[in-house]
């Protein structure tokens, strides 16, 4: 045999994938990729094989990988307690403000409920970070003009996490800003990406998963130095990243925005790149704008009303409050007076 033959490996991969989701429809038994990667481990060797193949053979054939009867293991979490789950087994899932839930799966979803008026909702990168949001209590923080609701889909986002998102962007009013915190760096800004503009692997499924409404709000390595954080602070960049922020700057202005190129373009430049985490670092006196950061309740902690991470998030949530507020009362643009009490959405 000629060792130096094309393999047919991939054939028998795609074919496998093919013949589990058949297997799938005609049984109208659903299976995860994660299940179909464990029915065939020595032929496929890694998870992002029939990942990529389970996508690849959605795209071929134009349908959703729901209609192959493959669903998505869930992974994203959410906090805050205005919003509840109804799932169609007759369940409701209600989310509080200091320990996360894991968002079901879309298939199993009957619809959302907010159960009480919210002011802003902010996507997190990082779990770490989201899990110190959650612990602080961000979502009902008396600094902020009002309770919030925080997801993470822990780096990268999985289907049920963007569902979610597109969701709340389509139905929550203009006057409610969905934000993301990402790290300052080119995997950062192109996880903010793939929630706004969407994912190549996915594309075939953009119309159904695409945020557009999704704005990123830092972190900003163009920013740390207003913070006292100097460029020796801030990590080197890898060849990895050089890689992919050249790549993101090819993309056309209408899929990166002007703001994430700059950025970018800077990393690139200083070499140096900044992570969520940095913002820890920041010491209190940074903070000298008291209308900028009001003071905290009483009845919160000291650890919460002193934590940096927790007064950059306070500044940079009230400020797009305040410049949106101003955007939907111009003359020229349309006011929402819907309320987001009590909605109820699919």
């Amino acid at each position: 045999m000629n060792s130096k033959g094309p393999s047919i490996k991939p054939f028998a991969q795609l074919f496998r994938v093919a013949d589990l989701a058949h297997e799938a429809l005609i049984k109208d038994t659903p299976m995860t990729k994660r299940d179909m990667y464990y029915m065939d481990v020595p032929l496929f060797k890694s998870q992002s094989v029939v990942d990529r193949l389970v996508d690849d053979l959605a795209a071929t054939i134009d349908v959703g990988r729901a209609e192959l009867n493959i669903r998505a293991s869930s992974k994203g979490l959410l906090c805050g307690s205005s919003l509840c789950i109804h799932l169609l087994d007759g369940q409701a899932i209600h989310a509080t403000d200091s320990e996360p839930i894991l968002i079901p799966v879309a298939e199993d979803i009957e619809r959302f409920e907010l159960k009480r008026e919210i002011q802003w909702v902010l996507i997190v990168e990082k779990d770490a970070v989201f899990q110190t949001l959650c612990r602080a209590q961000l979502t009902r923080i008396a600094s902020l003009p009002g309770p919030g609701i925080m997801i993470t889909g822990k780096g990268y986002p999985d289907l049920a996490t963007r569902q979610l998102v597109r969701t709340l962007s389509d139905n929550l009013p203009e006057s409610i800003p969905i934000l993301a915190l990402v790290d300052g760096d080119a995997f950062g800004i192109d996880i903010a990406s793939v929630y706004k503009f969407g994912s190549h692997a996915l594309r075939h499924e953009k119309e159904k998963l695409v945020a557009e409404r999704v704005e990123c709000i830092g972190v900003w390595a163009s920013e740390l130095q207003d913070f006292g954080i100097d460029r020796d602070a801030m990590l080197p960049i890898t060849k990895a990243d050089e890689k992919k922020a050249r790549t993101m700057l090819r993309r056309s202005n209408d899929m990166m925005p002007l703001r994430w190129k700059q950025e970018l373009a800077r990393m690139l430049h200083t070499r140096r790149k900044a992570e969520t985490e940095i913002l820890s670092t920041i010491k209190s006196s940074a903070f000298d704008e008291p209308s900028e950061f009001p003071a905290f309740a009483s009845s919160e902690p000291t650890s919460v009303i002193g934590h940096p991470l927790v007064r950059y998030l306070t500044a940079k949530i009230t400020q797009r409050l305040e410049l949106l507020s101003a955007s939907l009362l111009a003359p020229d643009s349309p006011v929402s007076t819907d309320s987001d009490e009590d909605l109820l959405f699919p």
